[in-house]
């Protein structure tokens, strides 16, 4: 049992049950939430008074060069090298087969000097083919949208600032292709930093990185636009962008299907993230009253949703439905804040979500507990220490056969239900690409490499254990081990060990047929973009999507400073305070 599970009682109310939160239309409707990682990251930059510097930036005039963004976080310093490239605009690709980029650059452990810069210059822009040390702890490459960089830079450059609706439309300058960690291409593995308190919860790292590629971002434009007003002999014109703008914007991000298998392969990872989740909604609301302070802050938060949903705008007509979906679940919400008598029940916060839960969307649902959560830090914000996950158990041999199947009865009753033999059922596969080591869906029958899929097709694979286990139970009984079982099943050791971990944690499994015709994987991608901290989802198709990370965060100047805290759900504004209107 995890620390989670053990405070679950708290409060007296029941979490929501795997059943309901683990289906691929609700973890495709999540949100971002205080405990996510970029917010609990930027608490930690705020409140430990991080130091950041920039000690080298040389961009020449075509927009090639380097430059170093360090970070003092207590007792270590590390440094973002940033590469610039002056890349043709028929080289740029989002695609993860790209071998060139606008920027590269990598999260070093320490602060290079010229030596490792070198080294560095010579290994990073070619990403995966570059040959990388343990000194390196994140590799990640960003392309421009080249319409808003260019917009941004001949703007600043003519001495004004650039179109807000522009920036409200898009929220970014650059976007990433990859962000690796853990191990990947010769870079540090995750135990060499997991001891170390600024960067121990999940994906610190990379989420560090990928803050200072942001300000790398910022600093590239001005830059360039800088350079644009010396070309026309008038420098005297450079401006840099407004502080509000600089703020607004984030950096973008395209993810594919290669995020999708993370939650599938890391059953007890995901369950202490849905389990925190879950436990801090639950601790919200058993509160027994919503003091005047709290309503108000709510009410602001609920205006300033209703704000950044109208600022969220996408092709995809799914999501477009959904989008216009919430923006009336908001105004509902609105309506019944005025209701003065909700505020006078037992659990007030409680009687608005179950009120919610009969007439909203899921996305409603899952941005009223975004909404709920964020007032609450003192409350809820000490479940994000509890959001890692130990290195995986291997199998019990011990547990007897009438035990393995009594735990495979109780917590996989949804995929025993499943008929394989219904039309649709097995139509695709998952396998890795040989070229990139990337996961890739296939569609069974119609692609080649079939017979290599990936074993992510659990609920087949509980079927094919319980099929098993019932002949076993017939010969051996049910005291028998499970190493006489498995010695007899090889091919089933995966399966058994993970039915063997459900119980000690219930949110780790997607409870769906993940090689089904009708299967989402974009609904995967988003969940766990969610816990990033991602907001903007921008489905490009089923298999993915491009978000906006940071939007909004404070920058390194904004830190210490009152209310540099409170960035979630970020709004453009007009200079009388008006959202701007794209």
């Amino acid at each position: 049992m995890t620390a989670i599970q053990e405070r679950q009682d708290e409060g007296g109310l029941d979490l929501r049950p795997a059943s309901q939160v683990m289906r691929l239309a609700r973890m495709g409707s999540f949100f971002p939430t205080r405990l996510s990682f970029m917010p609990g990251l930027i608490r930690s930059m705020n409140r430990e008074g991080w130091r950041f510097s920039r000690p080298r930036f040389e961009i020449a005039g075509n927009g090639e060069g380097r430059a170093v963004y360090c970070v003092d976080a207590g007792a270590r310093r590390y440094s973002l090298v940033a590469f610039a490239h002056a890349l043709p605009d028929d080289a740029r690709s989002d695609r993860v087969i790209a071998e060139a980029w606008d920027a590269t650059f990598a999260l070093y452990d320490g602060e290079p000097d010229e030596a490792e810069l070198k080294r560095l210059a010579a290994a990073v822009p070619k990403q995966e083919a570059g040959r990388c040390r343990p000194s390196e702890l994140v590799l990640s490459r960003a392309n421009k949208s080249v319409r808003v960089f260019e917009h941004v830079a001949g703007c600043l450059a003519e001495g004004r600032q650039p179109d807000p609706a522009l920036l409200a439309s898009v929220g970014y300058l650059m976007r990433t292709t990859a962000v690796y960690g853990n191990g990947k291409f010769g870079i540090a593995d995750r135990e060499r930093i997991a001891g170390r308190p600024e960067l121990a919860g999940p994906f610190r790292a990379e989420m560090l990185a990928v803050y200072l590629i942001r300000n790398f971002t910022l600093d590239l434009v001005e830059e360039a636009a800088r350079k644009k007003a010396e070309a026309a002999g008038a420098p005297e014109r450079f401006t840099r962008l407004a502080p509000q703008l600089r703020r607004f914007l984030g950096i973008g991000n395209s993810t594919g299907l290669g995020m999708a298998p993370f939650l599938i392969n890391h059953p007890e990872l995901i369950n202490n993230w849905i389990a925190a989740r879950e436990t801090a909604l639950a601790r919200v609301r058993a509160l027994s009253r919503a003091a005047p302070e709290e309503v108000a802050r709510f009410e602001e938060l609920v205006a300033r949703a209703a704000a950044h949903v109208g600022q969220w705008r996408v092709e995809d007509a799914r999501q477009s439905a959904r989008i216009a979906r919430l923006e009336e679940d908001l105004a509902l919400l609105s309506q019944w804040l005025a209701e003065e008598e909700w505020t006078s029940s037992s659990r007030p916060w409680d009687s608005l979500y179950r009120r919610a839960e009969e007439a909203f969307s899921l996305e409603g649902q899952e941005m009223l507990v975004s909404l709920l959560l964020e007032p609450q830090g003192a409350l809820v914000d000490d479940l994000t220490d509890l959001m890692a996950a130990p290195p995986p158990r291997g199998v019990e041999p011990a547990m007897t056969l009438g035990g393995l199947q009594e735990a495979l009865s109780r917590a996989y009753d949804w995929a025993l239900e499943l008929d394989f033999a219904a039309p649709g059922a097995e139509a695709r596969f998952w396998y890795v690409s040989e070229k990139k080591l990337e996961p890739r869906l296939g569609e069974r029958g119609r692609e080649a490499g079939e017979e290599l899929e990936s074993p992510l097709d659990i609920a087949r694979q509980v079927q094919a254990l319980s099929a098993a286990l019932e002949e076993a139970l017939a010969e051996l009984g049910a005291d028998a081990s499970i190493a006489a079982f498995l010695l007899r099943h090889p091919e089933l050791r995966h399966v058994v060990r993970r039915v063997q971990g459900a119980a000690r944690h219930p949110y780790g499994e997607v409870r769906e047929n993940l090689i089904a015709a009708d299967c989402l994987p974009i609904d995967l991608l988003r969940c766990k973009l969610s816990f990033f901290g991602a907001s903007k989802f921008d489905p490009k198709s089923d298999r993915w999507t491009r978000i906006t990370l940071y939007q909004g965060a404070p920058l390194p100047e904004d830190l210490g400073a009152p209310g540099a805290e409170d960035w979630c759900l970020p709004v453009l504004e007009r200079a009388d305070n008006a959202p701007v209107a794209e």
